[in-house]
């Protein structure tokens, strides 16, 4: 992930917000001394953390038990020494976005879909990230404050819906967002946007007034892809940044990661659907691992995502039920398990 920080911007509101960014803990033996585990340094890999750097919001460590080595939230951002281990079939480009790459921060995998690199930067840095990897610094949309992205959407007009990724597209200041979507409202084909962010979970404060103002102006159907994978990630304040989103209209989805000793137990997906679905999120997707190299120990065998999908749909009512999926590069969809 790249180091730069959101931009400055004018409303207490959004300065809150990059305050609590530039804030984050970036230093591991800080984030377990806060949890109560000073005792516990030894685990921690000094060649990870310099590979792929810790960062993490101070709002989630506090979602993070004191004293437990193996909360399913400290699991996700602590760098460890079984990430330096080389496992084969696990690299640096898991779900070919370098093969799908059509121009700078651009990748067009499906059909009707273009996806855009907006930013590098995340507030969280979680370390079974499938781009941790990906070359940002040369592949990042708004670098040119979009003037490629628009012209290739202008010259395309099968390009129907804008996908924002990264890093996370929020990570962005809303000015810099709304260039983009100005630009493509003039473009009769463009008939829907996409945002996938973990921002309004893990900082939601990042959900603010002159967000909102942005979304309710734009003329398409929003879908907001957020991505929890524990119910613990959810507070009163998650609950009100959604609360604020879906209030524009938007539709909010929950994709997740199965990744082993975070959850992958019935109980723990079971909560997940539930505590989201009651901050108004539907389930859509849970991902098998992408096999992006220094994340093997996060792996579930298929066998067991199988059957753990089969007993939550046992469980649960099927809309609560996100479909089990795995990335396959080169595919036309998401490929169901």
């Amino acid at each position: 992930m790249q180091p730069d920080l959101p931009l400055p911007f004018t409303t207490a509101r959004s300065t809150s917000w990059q305050s609590l960014w530039r804030d984050a803990i970036r230093d591991p033996r800080e984030l377990l001394a806060l949890l109560d585990l000073d005792g516990m340094v030894a685990g921690v890999c000094d060649s990870a953390a310099a590979q792929f750097p810790l960062r993490v919001p101070r709002g989630f460590v506090d979602r993070m038990r004191r004293g437990d080595i193996g909360d399913p939230l400290l699991r996700q951002v602590l760098p460890i020494s079984a990430e330096m281990a080389i496992m084969p079939g696990y690299g640096l480009d898991p779900v070919g976005d370098a093969q799908a790459r059509t121009g700078t921060g651009m990748i067009r995998k499906y059909r009707g879909r273009l996806l855009l690199i907006a930013t590098g930067s995340c507030a969280i840095h979680c370390r079974y990230c499938f781009r941790r990897h990906f070359p940002y610094a040369d592949e990042t949309a708004s670098h040119d404050r979009w003037h490629s992205a628009i012209q290739t959407v202008r010259d395309d007009e099968t390009i129907e819906e804008i996908i924002l990724s990264g890093g996370d597209p929020l990570s962005l200041v809303t000015a810099r967002l709304e260039e983009l979507t100005t630009a493509l409202a003039a473009l009769p084909h463009v008939k829907r946007l996409r945002i996938h962010s973990r921002l309004p979970i893990v900082l939601p404060e990042r959900i603010d007034d002159d967000l909102i103002s942005w979304l309710n102006r734009l003329p398409w159907p929003i879908t907001f892809v957020v991505h929890a994978n524990h119910a613990n990630e959810f507070t009163a304040d998650v609950d009100a940044a959604l609360a604020r989103l879906r209030a524009t209209g938007a539709t909010l989805l929950n994709q997740t990661v199965l990744l082993r000793g975070v959850n992958d137990y019935l109980q723990a997906l079971t909560d997940l659907s539930e505590r989201g679905f009651a901050a108004g999120v539907l389930p859509y997707y849970l991902h098998q691992l992408d096999h992006a190299r220094g994340t093997a120990h996060f792996e579930v065998t298929d066998t067991d995502a199988r059957r753990l999908h089969a007993e939550l749909t046992a469980r649960l009512s099927g809309y609560l039920v996100p479909r089990l999926v795995r990335e396959i590069p080169g595919g036309t969809s998401k490929h169901p398990l």
